[in-house]
């Protein structure tokens, strides 16, 4: 699969091939509904589990006489209405840490990266070598690119000065290849990828 490769300014800029183990996989929606749930679930932070009744180590004898004291019959100082007590139905800890072995982690992203292409809404740039590191710059650039919402992948770096002129755009989020995922693909309308970052993604994918 032959792609055209293009500079920031939109200048033609030769072609690259694609390797079809990588771009040109067919779309497998059961796969990226796996892995886009486990990224999301990932994510999720365990919650602090409280100190329940039969948590709480405390004396477990009758404060006071059954009847006469004029106050009520406790017989734990443990229950929850005491100080140092037991929380009553206080949160538990709940494990968040669901497994997705590798295989099926490279196989999705291997499918978001061709559905992209397959949508047209892959773009290959020659570089991230920007003159000016400023975000009037950026907003220049992706008028000419015609590109509203977009995940662009460096390689094994990302250049700085781009990084700080997209900094300050809504919508435009920039990864490193080994920050590639599923989830960040599929939620920006066009993928903008390097030279360099196609060459890392499947040496990835492939690897």
């Amino acid at each position: 699969m032959k792609v055209q490769v293009k500079t920031l300014g939109a200048a033609d800029a030769g072609e690259i091939e694609l390797d079809e183990a990588v771009f040109g996989k067919e779309p497998r929606l059961d796969i990226l509904h796996r892995v886009v749930t486990w990224q999301l679930e990932k994510r999720r932070g365990t919650a602090r589990g409280a100190r329940e009744r039969s948590d709480v180590q405390r004396t477990g004898k009758k404060l006071g006489n059954q009847k006469g004291g004029g106050t009520a019959r406790h017989g734990n100082r443990a229950a929850p209405q005491f100080i140092g007590g037991g929380k009553a139905h206080g949160p538990r800890v709940r494990d968040f840490n669901p497994g997705l072995n590798k295989k099926i982690r490279t196989l999705g992203l291997a499918t978001a990266l061709s559905v992209k292409a397959a949508e047209g809404k892959l773009i290959v740039i020659e570089d991230f070598a920007i003159a000016d590191a400023k975000t009037k710059s950026m907003i220049a650039i992706l008028a000419g690119l015609g590109i509203k919402s977009g995940l662009f992948i460096d390689g094994a770096e990302v250049n700085l000065g781009f990084r700080h002129a997209s900094a300050n755009v809504p919508n435009i989020d920039v990864l490193p290849a080994i920050g590639a995922n599923v989830y960040d693909i599929l939620n920006h309308d066009t993928l903008v990828l390097t030279r360099a970052a196609v060459t890392a993604l499947e040496a990835r994918v492939n690897g």
